[in-house]
């Protein structure tokens, strides 16, 4: 099993990526903390995946990543039940009310609390498990950015929807992207790794019109799913990528090549 009992955070692990990573981590031996705002489908999550094994490799912390004293109590609770972390994977979407506006309706106040909370929870969160790391001698950090991190968004896809992609979700997962690259030149010679997953498209119920002309856009499937992605995170948590630091991984069957 590629991860032989690694502790590993997740946080926003109560979504749609979050659980496919928790499960995928919990079954290659990982003992999976899953920290997200919402304390009962946490719990929920953490008792199902308990319940798939014989002992207990799951344990839930509430944690809103824009609170630095709910990270740091997160971080004593978890190493006083696992006695380490080795990995933090950065994947909270925290977005307020009016986030997924169109370019032109979006309001100033609402773009900084997005951004603020969006890129100002990654980078606190890496801070905050980055100054841990130093003091346990190791560590790994995997932020979770988008193809629109890379590229500019593809706007004739969202034709005849009611989809767009948000200023505030390109912006932030394109500072992610380099916020990697800033992490790791930082923490180099500390033993701590930093990595970016660029993802394509998730499938969650976007109509038939932009689902075709998305998979126009790539090599083979088109949207993926998220079992499609897990196999570049369980990669970048192995000590098969040791040496990996600083890169940004792309999954994504060929959006931003075709």
């Amino acid at each position: 099993m590629v991860l032989n009992s690694k502790v590993v955070l997740v946080t926003g692990a109560c979504g749609l990526l979050g659980e496919a990573f928790v499960k995928a981590i919990a079954g290659q031996q990982g003992k999976v903390v899953i920290t997200d705002i919402d304390v009962l489908k946490g719990k929920q999550l953490c008792q199902e995946i308990n319940q798939s094994y014989p002992e207990e490799v799951a344990l839930f912390q509430q944690l809103d990543i824009t609170d630095r004293n709910m990270l740091r109590h997160c971080i004593h609770e978890v190493v006083a039940k696992f006695g380490k972390i080795d990995a933090l994977v950065n994947n909270a979407y925290p977005r307020n009310q009016h986030y997924g506006r169109d370019f032109f309706d979006v309001e100033f106040v609402d773009f900084c609390e997005n951004i603020n909370a969006h890129l100002g929870g990654y980078f606190l969160a890496g801070q905050q498990f980055a100054q841990y790391f130093i003091k346990q001698g190791f560590g790994n950090i995997i932020n979770i950015a988008s193809i629109y991190g890379i590229i500019a968004p593809k706007f004739h896809i969202y034709a005849d929807t009611t989809m767009t992609t948000p200023v505030e979700y390109a912006l932030v997962k394109s500072a992610v992207v380099h916020l990697t690259k800033f992490m790791a030149s930082k923490l180099a010679g500390h033993n701590i790794r930093v990595n970016t997953l660029s993802l394509g498209g998730i499938l969650a119920r976007q109509p038939d019109r932009f689902l075709d002309s998305y998979r126009r856009c790539c090599f083979n499937k088109g949207m993926l799913e998220p079992e499609d992605v897990v196999g570049g995170l369980l990669f970048l948590l192995s000590d098969m990528s040791l040496f990996i630091n600083g890169q940004n991984i792309v999954i994504d069957d060929g959006f931003t090549v075709a």
